[in-house]
């Protein structure tokens, strides 16, 4: 019966991290760059609303905002119902592709 011994190969602590870092630079540049500047862009859309936009929501509501408070909208829809909604919740492209309007930050 023959006995074979395997050596142990060192140094391959570094050729493992490699292909790691190599991943996460690819994930970084392609997914969460372009997903921080959107986020960024939304945010910076939602503060410049003022009171008389014509906005749409994620969920698709369309109304005109009548009063604007810390977190919150007031919006007047064609009914002649009031909404409260959330800042968050209104969405820059259906906006700019609802009321054909586009502003800087949407072109960007």
């Amino acid at each position: 019966m023959d006995i074979i011994f395997l050596q142990a190969q060192g140094g391959g602590g570094f050729g493992m991290v490699v292909p790691f870092a190599l991943a996460f630079l690819v994930m970084y540049l392609f997914i969460l760059r372009p997903q921080m500047k959107k986020n960024k862009k939304q945010e910076a859309y939602r503060e410049e609303i003022k009171k008389g936009d014509k906005i749409v929501t994620s969920g698709g509501i369309h109304g005109k905002i009548s009063e604007i408070r810390d977190q919150v909208f007031i919006i007047d829809t064609e009914g002649g119902g009031k909404l409260k909604i959330n800042k968050s919740a209104v969405s820059m492209e259906a906006t700019a592709m609802a009321t054909g309007k586009t502003t800087e930050k949407t072109k960007k």
